[in-house]
């Protein structure tokens, strides 16, 4: 199993409608991360910066990163755009982060 972890951005003032459409995540989008591998997925906000840091595990080698092409994930992104920093094509401006360090 692997461990991914990434960061995106925020606009600010946008936490609380970031959470509620978390909350209520598309039940086929959900599926669709299971099946890409996907059985943990965390994401924590940092009040001071309006970052957020996504962690997952993936078994396989897959993960959510690899999904841009689903038009489910498309639709997801387009939801998204209006409350996050993101690319030209609505995908979060997402920026990999090295593992430097695991205990289990």
């Amino acid at each position: 199993m692997k461990r991914l972890a990434f960061k995106m951005k925020l606009n600010p003032g946008q936490k609380e409608a970031y959470t509620q459409r978390h909350n209520a995540i598309w039940p086929d989008l959900k599926q669709l991360l299971k099946d890409a591998g996907v059985c943990e997925y965390s994401i924590f906000f940092d009040e001071d910066t309006d970052t957020l840091f996504a962690f997952q595990k993936v078994t396989g080698e897959g993960g959510s990163q690899d999904l841009s092409d689903n038009p489910i994930v498309k639709k997801w992104w387009d939801f998204m755009a209006d409350i996050m920093e993101v690319n030209p094509d609505n995908s979060p401006l997402s920026v990999p982060m090295e593992e430097v360090f695991y205990m289990e």
